[in-house]
């Protein structure tokens, strides 16, 4: 089994755990205000079923009190890649592209219940295949290149207030992750589309 096909399976595996479970315990830190990373909790973990044993999801980390106003004006987040606060009245169409995006645009897909994977541009070609692999069959997933991550970062997943930092393609938290926040309880506007609005994805 290739790379992308593997996660691609992780992905409905955690997702069907996801639907069957009420136990499920994802791991979030907290934040007490907008801007403002939490502390890790230390023991959580979520129980996939993709990887034998325990993942622990604790260094997701979750923002509070984000605005959802709409603005025309470019934003200056607290955070890169942005995990929400105003945004765009034009949301990002999901999907797979192959140039970066606005970040106002995305966080206005997150406020859809999107799940942002924006990747580091000097990713190998296989390594981009596993992320867009993600995205296939999925409503609510954006892939995208994206300026400015640390060298030592492969992808930061992202949804509405939570974002996950990985410096592998490769690591299962980030098949936990997807499988969690797409179209998840932090989701602001849940059950609106993903599509119709801006940006011709490639796949």
């Amino acid at each position: 089994m290739n790379r992308s096909t593997y996660f691609a399976a992780a992905v409905v595996a955690a997702l069907t755990l996801a639907a069957c479970s009420s136990d499920t315990d994802v791991g979030t830190n907290s934040a007490s205000q907008a801007g403002d990373t939490a502390e890790s909790t230390g023991d959580a973990s979520s129980d996939t079923g993709v990887a034998g044993p325990t993942i622990d999801m604790s260094a997701v980390e979750t923002f509070t009190d984000l605005s959802q106003d709409h603005t025309e004006d470019s934003v200056d987040y607290d955070q890169s890649p942005a995990v929400g606060g105003a945004h765009s009245p034009e949301w990002q169409n999901c999907g797979v592209y192959d140039e970066p995006i606005d970040d106002e645009n995305a966080v206005h897909s997150m406020e859809h219940g999107a799940v942002w994977l924006a990747y580091n541009p000097s990713l190998s070609a296989d390594d981009v295949e596993v992320l867009r692999a993600f995205a296939r069959g999925q409503s609510h997933i954006v892939v995208s290149p994206y300026l400015g991550l640390a060298d030592t970062e492969a992808v930061v997943a992202t949804a509405w207030g939570t974002q996950l930092r990985l410096d592998s393609v490769d690591d299962l938290r980030l098949a936990v992750f997807v499988a969690t926040y797409q179209e998840g309880p932090q989701t602001p506007e849940l059950g609106v589309t993903c599509g119709g609005a801006k940006g011709d994805p490639i796949e």
